[in-house]
C-alpha cells in the first residue's frame, strides 16, 4: 500500500498527480479494456447481458461523522452501499468510479486511507476502479461512487414484480447498523463532555461493524441460483425495513402484512436497544444501513427457503387497498409507518 509518513498537502501533487498516486495499486479483474488514464474508460460488454448502473452521494455531516468514522472504513462502506444496489437487481457488479470533493484540512495520508478501504472493497468484491474525478470543497468531504454491473435480462429483478400472496423475505438480521450508530453517538457525547474518558465499546463488536464496515450480500446472487428461485421483486435495505416495504409496495401496487415476531434481530442488537430504552423492532423497521436484501417470492418456492439460515419469511403481499400493516407479537394489527432515512 502507501508508504508516506507525516502530513503531505494534496496541493503538492495536483489533481492528476493525486489520481495517478491513488490509483496505482488497483488491478483490473473484469471486462474493463481501459481503466484510469484517458478521457473515458472502455468496457467490453458481455454478450447477452444488460448493464446496471447505480450512483450514491455521501456528504460529511449528513451521511457520516469523521469524529468516529475511520477513513479506511468510510472508503469501504461507500463502495458497499453502491454494490448492494446492483445485487438488489439480481446482478453482479463489475466496475466503479469514485469522485471526491475535499477541503484543505485533508492531507494526502488521509485520502490514502480512504482509498485503502476502496481498494479492499474492490478486491473482496472483484470490481474494477475505472475512473472518477477530484475537486476542492469549501468545507468537508463528499464522495460520489457509481457502480456498474451486469445481469442476464431474464434474471433482472425489479421492485415492480411482487404479486398478491407472494411471501415477503429478508436476508440476515436487521437493526444492527442503527444500534451501532447510536452506540458511537453515545460515546462521542461522553468524550465531548470529558475527553479523558475512554470509549466503552466492549462486547459491541457486531453492531459497530454493522455500522462502520457493513457487507453487501453478494452471496445471495449465487444462493438464489442454487435454490432455483427468481424473486418477483427485490430491494436493498438502506433506509429501513418499513421504508423499503413502501418502495416495493408502491412499485408493485400491493400492500404488505409484516409479522413482528418474524423480523430477525441479532441478540446484541436486541440487548443494546433495550439498554437505551429503544424498541428493537423499531430499530429494525426504521434504522437503515443494514444492506440486507428484501425480496418477494412465489408461495410455490416456500419449501426452498423454509428453515434456510440466510433467509427469513416475515410476511406476505396483500391487495394494495389493504395498505401496509405490522402484526405485533400480541396479535394486534397496526398501520405500518415508514420513519427511516429521508434525504431532505
Amino acid at each position: 500500500m502507501f508508504e508516506n509518513a507525516g502530513r503531505t498537502e494534496i496541493s503538492s501533487l495536483g489533481e492528476f498527480g493525486l489520481i495517478t498516486h491513488l490509483s496505482k495499486n488497483f488491478t483490473i479483474q473484469n471486462n474493463t479494456q481501459l481503466g484510469i488514464g484517458d478521457d473515458a474508460a472502455v468496457i467490453e460488454p458481455t454478450q447477452g447481458l444488460h448493464t446496471l448502473v447505480s450512483t450514491d452521494l455521501l456528504v460529511e455531516g449528513v451521511h457520516f461523522d469523521l469524529s468516529y468514522f475511520p477513513m479506511k472504513h468510510l472508503g469501504y462502506k461507500a463502495v458497499i452501499a453502491n454494490l448492494s444496489d446492483i445485487y438488489a437487481m439480481n446482478g453482479k457488479p463489475k466496475q466503479i468510479t469514485v469522485s471526491l470533493a475535499l477541503s484543505s484540512r485533508f492531507s494526502l495520508e488521509a485520502v490514502e486511507e480512504l482509498y485503502a478501504g476502496i481498494q479492499l472493497a474492490c478486491e473482496r468484491y472483484q470490481v474494477d476502479l475505472i475512473g472518477g474525478d477530484t475537486s476542492t470543497s469549501k468545507q468537508g468531504l463528499m464522495i460520489s461512487i457509481t457502480a456498474i454491473g451486469e445481469a442476464n435480462p431474464t434474471e433482472i429483478t425489479y421492485r415492480s414484480g411482487a404479486k398478491v400472496n407472494d411471501l415477503l423475505v429478508v436476508t440476515g438480521d436487521l437493526g444492527g447498523a442503527y444500534c451501532g450508530y447510536q452506540l458511537l453517538e453515545r460515546e462521542k457525547r461522553v468524550y465531548l463532555d470529558n475527553p479523558s474518558v475512554q470509549p466503552d465499546l466492549a462486547g459491541f463488536d457486531y453492531i459497530i461493524e454493522r455500522q462502520l464496515k457493513p457487507e453487501a450480500r453478494k452471496d445471495i446472487y449465487e444462493l438464489l441460483k442454487t435454490l432455483q428461485i427468481k424473486p418477483s421483486a427485490m430491494i436493498d435495505i438502506s433506509d429501513g425495513l418499513a421504508s423499503e416495504c413502501f418502495h416495493l409496495g408502491k412499485a408493485s401496487n400491493v400492500g404488505f402484512n409484516l409479522y413482528e415476531e418474524k423480523i430477525p434481530i441479532d441478540p446484541t442488537t436486541y440487548n443494546f436497544a433495550r439498554e437505551l430504552d429503544l424498541d428493537p423492532t423499531l430499530c429494525a423497521l426504521s434504522g437503515g444501513e443494514d444492506y440486507e436484501l428484501l425480496l418477494t417470492i412465489s408461495q410455490n418456492d416456500y419449501k426452498k427457503l423454509e428453515n434456510h439460515p440466510d433467509f427469513t419469511i416475515i410476511g406476505y403481499a396483500s391487495e394494495a387497498a389493504e395498505g401496509m400493516h405490522l402484526i405485533t407479537k400480541s396479535g394486534n394489527k397496526h398501520a405500518l409507518k415508514a420513519q427511516g432515512w429521508t434525504a431532505f
